[in-house]
């Protein structure tokens, strides 16, 4: 199953020392905006979100309908047929997109160890 682009979203203390600290590793930013407590930040192919004040745990993310440069692809596995298969696999989603509706939307899934997957479609 092809999920999209992939990053983790991290929940950090201080994104402005997150920053800098991964600007040390290499990383630059990508998208996001200080002001608004996230900053998406790439190395190479390697995404990652860094988001202050926004949720609890890191987050899994995958972008269907992305690549690595947020570009929409030209074809891709929708978020609501994703869910579709996910559900006909027995796996339970901690939170569902319409499927009466198109275009962007997204579902949550935990792994085993309680670890959310957010698959997130802006497309």
């Amino acid at each position: 199953m092809a999920l999209g682009a992939f990053s983790i979203s991290l929940n950090v203390k201080d994104l402005s020392i997150s920053k800098l600290f991964y600007e040390t590793l290499g990383f630059t930013v990508f998208a996001g905006d200080l002001e608004k407590n996230y900053l998406i930040m790439k190395n190479g192919d390697t995404l990652i979100g860094l988001f202050q004040d926004m949720f609890d745990k890191n987050i899994l993310t995958f972008n269907p309908g992305w690549d690595q440069d947020a570009k929409t692809l030209e074809s891709f596995i929708d978020v609501r047929d994703i869910q579709k298969e996910l559900k006909s696999k027995g796996i339970t989603l901690s939170s569902e997109v319409d499927e009466t509706t198109t275009g962007p939307g997204n579902i949550i899934i935990m792994d085993p160890d309680g670890n959310p997957i957010l698959i997130d479609q802006h497309v």
